[in-house]
């Protein structure tokens, strides 16, 4: 009888063997593609003879290749009894297949396969029947608990990190569900390995568990305005079609009855080769690549994709309204549907016509209601799906403003461009924008990759999208006029989205058993994955007095000038180290600067002229630091230095203007205090300060209506006498931007210092509190803060190694403990960082997550155990090694990024690439090493738990099992 051993040498020979005749006849093959004259990225398509179509876009910006794959199934494809099919599918993804994800499938398949019928039987319960229906779903516990010991839960996320691989993520809308990943170019052939399993055999694994986590993603949007105002316009206006019928997540009473069965028959319908795309950008040999593909996935069997079929919507004749309630402040939506959709010539007609309206400088309602401060802000915005297209406008008015006063505000503005009342050059000058704007995308593998998949799952063919700007520049006013006066009449709905209680239908949380990790455990798969080596890429860092160009201009203000040799285009930075920590009235200033004219222009004539020659214009200031930036076509640089510096020095001050800034940001402030985030952000202030924060560090409303015009036109006049630094990146030479700048950017010989800045000291806590704020909302949302040290270049490397491993990845210990394993939450993470990025400034680590209240004792409890005894896994550790050398080696920093880095390194008081101290270290690190850290610099840390919810529950009183509460109130956490 033969070895083991021998045997399996034998068959890994004739498996070779096989493997090489497979490469040798795939390499020999030809493939034809498709291309298109005048493409921009050069685009091949190729489709195998499964129909299966591939998109390829080289871009040696670094070596790495941004990976789409997408399918044409989305929530408009789920069954009518069945909704959120392909979003929960979606989630079921990433659970693994009969190779990976699992120790032995032969023993745990035959348990899924229980837990299917299971399933099926618990499905016909009738829900009222819940005293049955709970002891059903305690079954299904119990075996899933059972199969569970077989299974390796987030193993695709270690394969993925095991070939360096990052930008994991998925999402599903209303006709598409797509995948991604960024990945080294040197593991191609292991990611197609990896991704033609989980394309062929997904297995629906810990199914239970994630239906938990679908259950937190609906209570979440449920609690959402926003969301709610779309699906709920979605719903008004498609009565017969899926999009308004179906929602991407599902209707509660289907997702109470799951059914494993109608996601398998959902993926054999959709997920087959002449349904998918791949769609990919960046460093590949086109040939090669094909071939390789086709060696993965050309065996897939095509199937017969059903079409989708709708029955064509009622004309809309007059306006309707929906009202929407929820804990935000006030806003109006106003939506049009129109027949059509993304390959139709209405989708053009819209573009235009949408940006005639809103164009960020230059639209009507940007000139006649923004600028002018008739309401507190307006837009609008076109989505076009594959069978129509809407357009909405949103609007949120001033203090004393009624929504219907700012619906007519904005339908004046349709009517306008139905009377053709707008300027001659402005289509023109819209088509020159989006030029621009495709310009700055096409410079990232992500946006180049992602438009094959737009275009892919809306049905547009590529030649049709390359030639978009030929079609779009025979528009002619007239066109629009027409398209507008057809389209645009009483035929819209009006959402008033209004402040009331968030009256929403919470899913009951199941009781759910832990379920085993086996984290150290690892497929035959992974070990292949891992044992397959490839070609190591060297990794590349800075040198930041090689790689930039300094030098000074205009009375020794010092540049850092970055050549750009891809495009034509330019970057221009000037940069104040001074911010609302050195002067409170600055702030307002700069945003009071955006409504000012000069003596030569009128504010709405800067805006057009900065339209018309392709550039714009922007000024941001935070809390040490403000940012001029202008940008645009390298061909006006000088006219859009010239222009913006007009504005600096020769702004005219209006009282009008600063009387309604007043009042408008007094109203933002107010809604500031209806808006989940807002809050929360602010609530972080207050937990690393105290009371006294950057964020309550805001003139008061006294103060506010104290300033005069002249005084903020003054220190508007006065920003360039300050000391700062220029930053560029561009086409233009370095004399050609000397030669610009040192004729307009007038400076004093000798700069102003910068005034001295307001110190925030943070506060270390002494012992755990809560702090608390009341919002209405079914989840809480819980931000943990433990002060640490401040920068230290030697610990970098260990940080980076314990944040990989405990808590900043979907394969890492927080995040497999709290949802893979308890279906505690639907996100989680833990991560020790300097949130300011400055010297002085301390670390913290911060433990996030958010739950729903009834789970969130449970949830703090596991969260706490984790932050003071963190898991001792051998395999995970060495994997976020090798998965932070691996990204590292494939990781470049190039364009822009390279000044701001430095820019960066210099806040930290270094001048070097901290990158190559990590790369360098982080192999000879042991888990004693990141062990140690976590012991001395988190366990057992005095915790400000930040809290945000609804404070009026039983749930919430379990927060004071964790420190002393206590409850802020809104003015609290704004000052104000």
């Amino acid at each position: 009888m033969k070895s083991k051993s021998a045997f399996f040498v034998k068959t890994l020979l004739v498996l070779t063997f096989f493997l090489s005749s497979v490469i040798t006849a795939f390499s020999q093959k030809q493939y034809k593609f498709e291309s298109v004259p005048g493409d921009p990225l050069n685009t091949r398509i190729y489709t195998l003879d499964n129909g299966l179509k591939v998109y390829m876009t080289v871009y040696k910006d670094a070596p790495n290749i941004q990976t789409y794959i997408a399918t044409r199934a989305g929530s408009k494809h789920d069954p009518e009894d069945a909704t959120g099919l392909a979003h929960y599918f979606e989630h079921m993804m990433f659970k693994g297949t009969d190779l990976f994800g699992t120790v032995d499938f032969a023993k745990e398949g035959p348990i899924i396969a229980q837990i299917d019928s299971m399933f099926e039987e618990y499905r016909k319960i009738n829900p009222s029947e819940t005293d049955k229906r709970e002891k059903m779903y305690k079954q299904i516990d119990s075996l899933s608990t059972v199969a569970s010991q077989y299974a390796i839960p987030s193993e695709y996320d270690k394969l993925i990190g095991a070939i360096g691989g990052s930008g994991t993520n998925a999402y599903t809308s209303l006709e598409q569900t797509v995948y991604v990943n960024e990945i080294p170019a040197n593991q191609l052939e292991n990611w197609l390995t990896i991704e033609s399993s989980r394309f062929s055999h997904p297995v629906l694994r810990i199914f239970h568990t994630e239906l938990e986590t679908i259950y937190e993603e609906k209570n979440m949007t449920l609690s959402r305005d926003d969301v709610k105002v779309y699906f709920g316009l979605l719903k008004e206006l498609f009565k017969k079609h899926a999009y308004g019928t179906h929602t991407v997540i599902g209707t509660t009473e289907h997702l109470k009855s799951p059914s494993m069965k109608r996601i398998r028959e959902q993926f054999k319908k959709y997920y087959v080769p002449n349904n998918l795309a791949i769609c990919l950008s960046g460093d590949l040999d086109p040939e090669k690549t094909i071939a390789l593909i086709d060696k993965y996935f050309g065996w897939l069997q095509k199937g017969d994709v059903p079409k989708y079929t709708f029955e064509k919507e009622e004309p809309i004749t007059k306006p309707f309204s929906l009202d929407i309630f929820g804990p935000d402040a006030e806003w109006i939506t106003l939506a049009y549907r129109l027949n059509g959709g993304a390959n139709s010539p209405n989708a053009d007609l819209l573009t235009i016509f949408d940006m005639i309206l809103s164009n960020r400088m230059a639209g009507l309602i940007d000139l006649n209601l923004n600028q002018s401060q008739k309401v507190l802000k307006a837009s609008s915005s076109p989505e076009c799906m594959e069978d129509y297209c809407i357009e909405t406008f949103e609007g949120k008015p001033k203090e004393g403003q009624t929504l219907d006063q700012v619906k007519d505000l904005i339908l004046g503005q349709i009517e306008l461009v139905k009377k053709g009342e707008f300027p001659d050059w402005l289509i023109g000058a819209i088509i020159e924008d989006l030029k621009l704007k495709q310009i700055k995308d096409f410079e990232s593998n992500n946006n180049r990759a992602r438009v094959y998949v737009e275009t892919f799952t809306t049905s547009i063919p590529w030649d049709k999208y390359v030639n978009r700007f030929d079609r779009l520049s025979k528009i002619t006013k007239e066109d629009i006029v027409k398209f507008a006066n057809e389209n645009f009449n009483n035929n819209y709905l009006a959402v008033y989205k209004k402040v009331g209680k968030n009256e929403i239908e919470k899913i009951k949380k199941p009781k759910i058993t832990k379920i085993k990790i086996n984290r150290d455990d690892k497929s035959e798969f992974l070990k292949q994955i891992e044992a397959n080596k490839v070609i190591p890429i060297e990794p590349v860092f800075l040198d930041y007095k090689k790689d930039i160009n300094s030098f000074t201009v205009s009375n020794n203000v010092n540049v850092n000038y970055l050549k750009n040799s891809e495009n034509q285009t330019f970057d221009l930075y000037y940069v104040f180290d001074m911010g609302s920590a050195n002067d409170r009235k600055l702030p307002f200033a700069i945003e009071y600067f955006k409504y000012l004219g000069t003596s030569k222009y009128t504010p709405d004539q800067i805006k057009q002229e900065f339209f018309k020659i392709g550039c714009s214009y922007n000024v941001n200031i935070g809390l040490d630091r403000v940012y001029v930036t202008i940008n645009g076509l390298s061909d006006n640089f000088e006219k859009a230095v010239d222009l913006f510096e007009q504005l600096l020095n020769d702004p005219l001050a209006n009282a009008d203007a600063l009387k309604n800034l007043v009042s408008d940001k007094l109203k933002e402030r107010e809604d500031a205090k209806k808006n989940q985030q807002r809050i929360f952000s602010a609530m972080v202030m207050y937990g690393i300060y105290g009371p006294k924060s950057p964020a309550t560090n805001l003139l008061s409303a006294k103060e506010l209506n104290a300033l005069t015009a002249q005084e903020l036109v003054d220190k508007i006049k006065n920003l360039e006498k300050y000391e700062h630094h220029i930053l560029f990146y561009g086409s233009p030479d370095p004399d050609q931007f000397k030669n610009v700048i040192n004729k307009y950017h007038k400076t004093p010989a000798t700069l102003t210092p910068i005034p001295t800045a307001t110190v925030f000291p943070e506060i270390a806590a002494s012992k755990n509190i809560v702090y608390a704020v009341d919002f209405d909302m079914k989840q809480d949302q819980i931000l943990m803060l433990a002060q640490g040290s401040t920068f230290d270049p030697q610990l970098e490397p260990v940080i980076r190694l314990y944040n990989e491993y405990f808590g900043g990845s979907m394969n890492a210990i927080v995040f497999q403990e709290l949802r893979e394993s308890r279906a505690l939450c639907y996100s989680a993470m833990s991560f020790y960082r300097n949130l300011l990025n400055k010297k002085e400034s301390h670390f913290y680590n911060i433990s996030f997550i958010m739950t729903q209240a009834d789970k969130a004792n449970e949830a703090m409890t596991a969260f706490l155990e984790l932050l003071n005894t963190m898991p001792n896994s051998p395999k995970s550790f060495e994997l976020a090694k090798s998965s932070i050398i691996s990204t590292m080696r494939s990781e470049r920093i190039t364009k822009s990024d390279i000044l701001f880095d430095y820019e960066d390194a210099k806040k930290l008081g270094i001048d070097y690439d901290i990158r190559k101290n990590i790369f360098d270290k982080v192999p000879s690190l042991t888990f004693d090493d990141i062990n140690k850290f976590q012991q001395t610099t988190v366990k057992g840390k005095p915790q400000v738990i930040l809290v945000l919810g609804d404070t009026h529950t039983k749930e919430f009183k379990i927060f004071n099992k964790y420190g002393k509460v206590k409850k802020l109130t809104l003015e609290d956490v704004f000052g104000y």
